[in-house]
């Protein structure tokens, strides 16, 4: 269930926190850390055996975008033809390329391919549990603030908008939307996150919720 109090909303508490909480982490190494949907480990490996026994790397950048008033995080809208996710909100990020030497490489690479983000603009702060995913990945988030001057370039085969939604309404738990789902014979209830007129949810949604949770310093949901 949602927790019942949101944290503070004082942008360099909330950052200090932030850096405190996720600096150090490393990326998943057993299968028993992988998440699905920002269940906690033990519900996921329940639904395991429905995803792909060898899933494909891939990692995603979570950017966190350092305004000195307000915390907020960075995403996509995903082009309406791709194969997979079409028109989704997502991170930026993709499968790992063997020129990628670990999932940092990846997850810069792939966000400066698809929303023209310059890596200086990056500080690389931790890393998130992978998380496994419908289509087949196994999504690494990697974890990173980054300076409000950036400027972005889209590439629109792949991202048709980036937005920023403030981190006070991800950590808020009344915007924490509940909505089953089924993994074969089994119903699982998982969180949404509206924000206006579109929507988080899935993977994306669970990547958020799992990062509220580290950050808070409490058991997964």
């Amino acid at each position: 269930m949602p927790h019942e109090t949101a944290m503070a909303q004082d942008a360099p508490a909330l950052r200090q926190r932030i850096v405190e909480r996720l600096r150090g982490t490393v990326p998943s190494t057993s299968i028993a850390d992988w998440r699905l949907a920002g269940m906690p480990p033990e519900q996921s490996r329940r639904f395991q055996a429905h995803f792909p026994p060898n899933p494909i790397p891939a990692a995603v950048l979570v950017p966190i975008v350092d305004h000195a008033a307000d915390l907020t995080v960075l995403l996509t809208q995903r082009a309406a033809g791709l194969k997979n996710h079409a028109g989704q909100v997502s991170f930026p990020g993709g499968r790992m390329e063997p020129q990628d030497a670990d999932s940092v490489s990846a997850a810069l690479r792939e966000t400066r391919e698809e929303i023209g983000l310059d890596p200086r603009h990056v500080e690389i702060i931790g890393f998130l549990p992978d998380h496994l995913i419908v289509s087949g990945y196994r999504v690494t988030p990697v974890v990173a603030l980054v300076s409000p001057t950036f400027t972005l370039e889209l590439d629109r085969m792949e991202v048709v908008d980036t937005f920023e939604v403030p981190l006070r309404h991800v950590f808020d738990p009344r915007n924490h939307v509940t909505r089953k789902r089924r993994f074969g014979e089994d119903e699982v209830e998982l969180f949404d996150i509206p924000y206006g007129e579109r929507n988080i949810w899935g993977a994306t949604a669970g990547m958020l919720l799992t990062f509220c949770d580290l950050v808070r310093g409490m058991p997964p949901r």
